[in-house]
């Protein structure tokens, strides 16, 4: 904890280094300053690029220094983020509320994972973020540096501070000769990465108005879409995509070409309101171009290759691991425990899956593996020698026999 309150008098221990996750934006060009003034520390700004866009780090360094920052660290996650916090969740067929694809939840943890080793690196003992007392995100960061070095300090500027909102903070920009950034500010509050933009705020605080589609980023109208389908094929290794019309590709590589492809399409917008993890609920529209289409290929894989009970229990475990990406509990044993049991069930989910994109829909148009325990000599309406139908009798019969045994107390028999 980095500071008490006693008599109404906040009290802050000293500190060396704070590592602040840094975006460059009001917020966190603010807090350099108000770092070094209410805890004496050098401050060392943190970016990571999980693919939000060359934009948003052009002239990071030029704009930490200038608010009093030692220096600026920036790390390229993105191979990082997409083969070891996104397949995995892929694998696992996580999902959040029916809806979610867990876009920054994702983020969240590899992006604090960095701090930290930021921190070692530069000899740091505490670490500071942005996020607002109301949101996910300020769980997702903290239970990640709990985790990982449970000795860090860990500051929150938004629950010590008085600057309540933007003008506040300008004037304490202005105060402190901060250079305020003169970005055009969103309507909308939004988080962009490799696999997912997500809008929030204004119209969007009513579920009852639709978005408009100018909000949109990452995807075209779909009645704005191509008039002609488009055919993709998924290559998938053990539960994990290695391809895309039959090219290997790196992790990063892959997502970035299928959410140029889905967007084209009009490919996974998703509109739900959601229970946060602080207990309100929230509304947010996101777009997930590339994660739509992959997760729609390797549900459709194991329709091959995973048995019904198999199936079942994945589906039940994919529940508790999404609530737990979702609680920003990715370094918790429970979800290493269901990690294991979804990499061991989908060793035999290898084959292809071929999708058909048109106009915001993902269909499926074939499925092969060599794996798959599809048979069609079983399957077929034509008589086989491998299923008697005559044995489907007593199986039911059997099947069958609470319900008889219950019909027969009900009628006195």
């Amino acid at each position: 904890m980095a500071s008490i309150s006693v008599g109404g008098n906040v009290q802050r221990k000293k500190l060396n280094k704070v590592v602040l996750a840094y975006s460059g934006g009001l917020d966190t060009s603010v807090i350099v300053p108000w770092l070094r003034e209410n805890y004496g520390c050098e401050v060392v700004c943190f970016t990571a690029d999980v693919g939000q866009g060359v934009q948003e780090l052009e002239g990071l360094e030029q704009k930490a220094k200038a608010s009093g920052a030692c220096q600026l660290v920036v790390r390229d996650l993105q191979e990082e983020f997409v083969k070891d916090f996104i397949f995995p969740c892929l694998r696992a067929g996580a999902i959040y509320e029916r809806k979610y694809l867990l876009g920054t939840s994702m983020a969240r943890p590899v992006i604090a994972k960095a701090m930290v080793d930021v921190a070692k690196a530069v000899g740091a003992d505490a670490v500071a973020h942005g996020c607002t007392g109301k949101g996910n995100d300020q769980v997702r960061f903290e239970l990640t540096f709990f985790a990982l070095n449970p000795e860090l300090t860990v500051v929150v500027p938004w629950r010590e501070w008085e600057i309540t909102g933007r003008e506040d903070a300008i004037e304490y920009a202005t105060k402190h000769n901060v250079p305020v950034p003169v970005t055009k500010k969103s309507i909308y509050s939004r988080d962009r990465n490799l696999w997912h933009l997500s809008h929030e705020g204004d119209i969007l605080e009513d579920p009852a108005n639709e978005p408009k589609e100018d909000m949109y980023m990452m995807s075209v109208d779909p009645k704005e879409a191509p008039n002609e389908p488009e055919y993709v094929k998924i290559g998938i290794v053990e539960g994990l995509p290695v391809s895309v019309n039959g090219k290997e590709l790196s992790p990063a590589s892959l997502l970035t070409l299928l959410n140029e492809i889905g967007g084209k399409h009009g490919i996974g917008r998703v509109d739900m309101v959601e229970n946060r993890l602080v207990g309100m609920k929230s509304r947010g529209v996101y777009e997930t171009p590339g994660g739509t289409i992959l997760f729609t290929a390797a549900q459709e894989l194991e329709s091959l290759t995973l048995d019904r009970e198999t199936i079942q229990t994945k589906d039940f475990l994919a529940l508790k691991y999404a609530e737990l990406v979702y609680a920003g509990r990715w370094f918790d044993p429970l979800r290493d425990s269901i990690d294991a049991f979804m990499k061991e069930v989908t060793k035999t989910t290898t084959g292809s899956v071929t999708l058909k994109l048109y106009k915001g829909s993902v269909t499926v148009t074939g499925r092969e593996s060599p794996n798959s325990l599809y048979r069609q000599d079983i399957s077929s309406f034509e008589s086989g020698s491998i299923y008697n139908q005559a044995d489907a009798a007593g199986f039911i019969r059997l099947y069958g026999l609470p319900m008889r045994v219950r019909a027969m107390l009900e009628k006195g028999l």
